[in-house]
């Protein structure tokens, strides 16, 4: 098993958390620092390699009862190969490895690839679920993971969930931050935990090719935040550097899971991304708390927060948790619709796949606002299912298309709060509800 993600999502922790309470012991081997052990890797008998370790470490690898863990494995292409010889050679033993630039270095991968051989499983930082969890306790993390529609949050839960609602914007779900937050509510030690991240995922740029590209992606990288939910354009980003260098800082960054694209498709059928432009794109940052964090969004009252940067924080939060939603062994894609006619302008936020449909998706930070994109979407692509999040309460309605008399759609209306729960309550409202007349 390979685990992919962002630097700092957890990704050691989990893994050497969980070997302790599966295994009798945890063999770390950290391959950016330990870069003395690489060539061990060179071998291709799994046997001399653990024979080797064990000798070096004075632990004894046991399989079934030793787990061997290989983080950074990017650091070492020899050592990705030969998980291919450990599955072959040697099935019996539980190898996991995790890297963080992982991406970029199979990009660049010399070896052959161990196919068939290696399950990969992505981690993002923490959900919302995940941070009512850390910080409120495990009763509050049940009922946001069970409400149903039918006995929706009452009002004072809704109040409270949307309250640890904006202290996720704030805070964010990067594992260190958050474990800071739930031992003493301090937010000025979040700040500067904050800030450390993001001083070190911007030294990290030093490892990407010349020094003007390291320029570029510090460019890139605060402009992503300061812009998430806008289209990207390349000259907003820098006015001296061509198109093509800045495209490369931008896939550079999304290699290394600091931003993750929103691309254009024409959401005809499914897949999505059959019809996808990649010339027509959006990215949304990491983690909400560091956007707050590049953005230097105040301290002062977290209650006001949401205000300051209300859509751009609602549509960054909507967008982090339908990744953290997808299954983990999906490299999950993100999409959303935009049509750009003079007078006639239309976007959509995202758009998903749900069972055979497709549902449009829009991110409201408030209570009210218009529908005029979303119904413009259903009608032009003749859908009769929408989703809409805002801070309201739940609610499956039947709303009418302007210019067409008779003709109605099914809107689902979902607070913030239960971005993360979309899969469960699609289930509830449309697999026993019949579709609206059109």
């Amino acid at each position: 098993m390979v685990i992919r993600g962002a630097r700092q999502v957890g990704k050691t922790y989990l893994v050497e958390h969980w070997g302790a309470e599966q295994f009798e012991s945890v063999l770390t081997v950290d391959l950016e620092r330990e870069r003395d052990l690489h060539s061990l890797f060179a071998q291709t008998n799994p046997n001399r390699v653990l024979q080797e370790l064990a000798l070096l470490r004075n632990q004894s690898v046991i399989p079934g009862k030793t787990l061997l863990f290989l983080d950074e494995i990017q650091a070492c292409p020899a050592a990705l190969a030969s998980l291919r010889y450990f599955c072959e050679l040697k099935p019996e033993l539980h190898v996991i490895a995790a890297g963080s630039l992982l991406d970029f270095a199979l990009r660049e991968f010399a070896c052959a690839m161990p196919v068939g051989r290696v399950e990969f499983l992505h981690l993002y930082s923490m959900s919302f679920e995940e941070f009512v969890a850390a910080t409120e306790g495990a009763a509050l993390a049940d009922y946001l993971r069970t409400w149903t529609l039918r006995a929706p949050p009452s009002e004072a839960v809704g109040r409270r969930l949307s309250d640890v609602l904006r202290n996720y914007f704030f805070v964010g779900g990067m594992p260190e931050p958050v474990a800071a937050y739930a031992a003493r509510q301090d937010l000025l030690e979040v700040q500067r935990i904050q800030t450390g991240l993001v001083q070190t995922m911007e030294a990290d740029f030093a490892k990407y090719g010349p020094r003007r590209l390291h320029e570029l992606m510090r460019k890139t990288y605060r402009h992503v935040a300061h812009n998430v939910g806008r289209k990207i354009k390349f000259v907003r980003i820098s006015r001296d550097d061509r198109s093509a260098g800045v495209r490369r800082a931008l896939e550079f960054l999304a290699l290394s899971r600091v931003v993750h694209p929103v691309v254009h498709t024409g959401a005809n059928g499914l897949p999505l991304g059959a019809e996808q432009d990649d010339r027509h794109f959006k990215a949304l940052f990491l983690d909400i708390g560091l956007v707050n964090r590049l953005c230097s969004l105040p301290l002062a009252n977290t209650v006001e927060l949401v205000a300051i940067h209300e859509g751009a924080l609602a549509e960054q939060f909507v967008g982090q948790q339908l990744l953290a939603a997808a299954p983990a062994f999906e490299d999950a894609g993100l999409f959303y619709w935009v049509r750009e006619a003079r007078s006639a302008n239309a976007e959509v936020d995202y758009v998903i796949g749900w069972q055979q449909e497709v549902l449009p998706v829009e991110v409201k930070a408030g209570k009210t606002g218009t529908l005029r994109s979303l119904l413009q979407f259903l009608r032009e692509k003749r859908r009769c299912r929408a989703v809409r999040f805002y801070s309201g309460p739940p609610a499956l309605e039947h709303v009418k298309l302007p210019g067409q008399e008779g003709a109605a759609v099914q809107l689902l209306s979902l607070p913030l709060f239960a971005a993360g729960q979309l899969n469960r309550l699609l289930r509830e409202a449309f697999e026993e509800t019949p579709p609206a007349t059109r």
